[in-house]
């Protein structure tokens, strides 16, 4: 069981084979399910139900080397929890794992608050990050508003024993520094996103938790994004594993009169 001690366990898992000319970069993967976001949630729902997309640590391991991790204080890993804690800290693990396994650059496929955390490693680490896929990423909408608490109790209660002994207070800070802005993806500005010069793909979202409207937005603030919104299902299998392995590829082309 691969884990790193960064002040936290972090649990990650290696797929694929390892980076090389012919294989490309690698592909760090931050997975669905809010805060409760591990590995499985690439292959089910929290209730088990089989998700209608093409799991990413088989698919994409076929032909390139997958890191995927559990974030801290979900599915294997375990942290502290300090008031100054926010998206940094999340990037802080994600680099640090990266770090460890001699990993430089790379590209970034992240799901629903893994696009945020994504983009937060695009603001972090710019130099390091190829591209970035954001698969239904999550956002602000006045309707869904309400569920961000409901979201975030969901994750202090699935925690159970990790969190022990954590002051509430250091929690309600957690909350704040994560989402109390109530603006846009959360991480990152729209000002930040206009001057991203690495390739965006947005698979769009389509329901409250991921609003199609904020998927729009970021395709249409970043210079070099493309836009997917019929991507999920049996129906859209190949054209979202085609579309994704061609954008991972042509990011790692050198720019046009560079040859």
């Amino acid at each position: 069981m691969p884990t790193l001690a960064l002040g936290a366990q972090i649990h990650w898992e290696d797929y694929g084979p390892a980076a090389s000319a012919n294989t490309g970069l690698p592909v760090l993967l931050l997975a669905p399910g809010g805060l409760r976001s591990r590995i499985g949630l690439w292959r089910h729902t929290h209730d088990g139900r089989a998700r209608d997309w093409p799991d990413p640590t088989v698919e994409l391991a076929r032909d390139r080397r997958v890191i995927a991790v559990d974030q801290r204080n979900a599915g294997l890993s375990v942290a502290p929890v300090g008031p100054h804690d926010g998206w940094d800290t999340f990037a802080a693990d994600h680099l640090g794992v990266l770090d460890a396994l001699g990993i430089d650059r790379f590209h970034v496929l992240g799901a629903c608050i893994g696009a945020s955390f994504a983009l937060r490693l695009v603001e972090r680490a710019p130099h390091r990050v190829a591209s970035a896929v954001l698969q239904q990423p999550i956002g602000w909408t006045p309707r869904n508003a309400p569920l961000r608490r409901e979201n975030f109790q969901a994750w202090v209660d699935s925690a159970g024993g990790r969190l022990a002994g954590v002051p509430a207070a250091h929690l309600h800070a957690l909350e704040h520094n994560l989402f109390g802005n109530e603006d846009f993806v959360f991480s990152v500005s729209r000002d930040f996103v206009r001057g991203i010069s690495a390739p965006l793909l947005v698979l769009a979202g389509n329901d409250i938790h991921h609003p199609l409207e904020v998927s729009r937005e970021l395709a249409a603030l970043a210079p070099r994004a493309q836009i997917i919104e019929d991507w999920r299902g049996e129906q859209h299998r190949s054209a979202y594993l085609r579309g994704v392995r061609g954008f991972l590829a042509s990011a790692e082309l050198p720019p046009r009169g560079q040859a």
